[in-house]
């Protein structure tokens, strides 16, 4: 057995209708087909998968232990047309640039705090002057 591919992530959420609004409206995955669960959620593509499964909670229970997920990231394009994107709805972000792999992070938040990245090619940031953010 080997493994394929990451095939999604589950984000519990108390706020489903903001988290949906933002995957929706900034990152541009719309919410889509999803099993008739007895619990509210919503199911967020990428294309044709579903690549982000909200799951409405009334509360959050804190965890324990010391394991945490620290961050998820998307592969995209058209870095111009993310960054209005990301102005138009007021998202704060961070760029970060990896040199040595050609990568453009484009580092935000969801509306729970979820720390999230989106790659990009360094050629599309080098072309439009996007520079790495003060730390």
């Amino acid at each position: 057995m080997g493994l394929e591919r990451l095939d999604h992530i589950n984000v519990c959420t108390t706020r489903l209708e903001q988290m949906k609004a933002f995957y929706s409206e900034v990152l541009g995955m719309p919410a889509g087909p999803r099993p008739k669960f007895s619990f509210g959620g919503a199911w967020m593509y990428c294309g044709s998968q579903p690549a982000v499964h909200l799951v409405e909670r009334q509360q959050l229970t804190p965890t324990t232990g010391d394991l945490r997920l620290q961050h998820f990231a998307f592969a995209a394009r058209d870095l111009e047309a993310f960054l209005a994107r990301l102005k138009a709805h007021g998202v704060p972000y961070r760029v970060g640039i990896v040199d040595d792999f050609e990568i453009c992070q484009i580092n935000v938040n969801d509306p729970d705090g979820n720390h999230i990245h989106v790659d990009f090619p360094l050629a599309e940031a080098q072309r439009l002057g996007v520079e790495r953010s003060p730390r």
